[in-house]
């Protein structure tokens, strides 16, 4: 079921939503025993202004703090209440696929985005996808890749892997001083499907180091990511196919 969302007022007294209302307590618990549903959150977010602001306040870090209460621990232990670009942007990362619109981020890939059951995301091997000088500084997570099969763009056929993360203190982060050092542009029309924030290539600023390759299973020639102002990451990449070694240990 579609809910139209509606931009009324924050109750005042004419808000109709006001009749009979449901205090913040009672809407917080009431989430909680329903182990913060995103459905639901969503659908709240959709009766009024009022209802949208307490879910981007309050509801949303519930999800992500439920949802993966070790990483939203270390980006929050700088000190932070918040993170970059808001919990709603963030709780949708933690569950939404992005996929590739033709003639998008990804030029001819065209796989459509959809949610995930669950996700899990690695600071070990965000690692991997820092160049060099900003590992003993820079956090980030990432995902495992999301696999789509036989969807290799361009005509050719492939596994594409698509993969996306978030870093700890983008703002304060080298790898933004570096891309703002390089001059590097923001695309001139795509923006982060997560906040709706510019993004960065890090293909076109030449900071995508090899071992992003291995930590993805990819060929090294096919990865490609962004990165936007608040710090999301989201990318794809051409798998590598098993080889008869590696699909028969799995079997073993």
């Amino acid at each position: 079921m579609i809910i139209a969302k509606q931009y009324r007022c924050i109750h005042s007294a004419t808000c109709h939503c006001t009749k009979g209302h449901l205090s913040e307590e009672v809407l917080f618990l009431m989430v909680q025993h329903l182990n913060w549903n995103p459905n639901v959150i969503a659908t709240l977010s959709c009766v009024c202004k009022w209802f949208d602001d307490l879910a981007k306040r309050l509801l949303w870090k519930e999800f992500c703090r439920a949802r993966a209460p070790k990483m939203m621990c270390d980006l929050q232990s700088s000190g932070s209440h918040s993170v970059d670009g808001s919990w709603r942007a963030l709780g949708k990362l933690l569950i939404y696929c992005s996929g590739s619109s033709k003639g998008g981020l990804f030029n001819d890939v065209q796989v459509p985005g959809h949610f995930v059951h669950r996700t899990r995301f690695s600071r070990t091997s965000g690692r991997s996808f820092l160049p060099l000088q900003c590992r003993n500084d820079d956090i980030l997570y990432v995902s495992d890749p999301c696999e789509h099969l036989d969807q290799g763009g361009g005509g050719e056929d492939g596994d594409l892997g698509f993969f996306r993360g978030i870093f700890k203190s983008f703002s304060m982060s080298k790898v933004r001083k570096l891309l703002i050092r390089k001059g590097t542009s923001f695309h001139p029309t795509e923006v982060c499907p997560y906040c709706k924030a510019k993004l960065w290539s890090m293909l076109q600023a030449r900071m995508i180091p090899q071992s992003a390759s291995c930590r993805l299973g990819a060929y090294e020639d096919s990865i490609e990511y962004y990165v936007c102002l608040n710090g999301h990451m989201l990318g794809v990449c051409t798998l590598l196919p098993l080889s008869d070694s590696e699909g028969a240990s799995e079997f073993q």
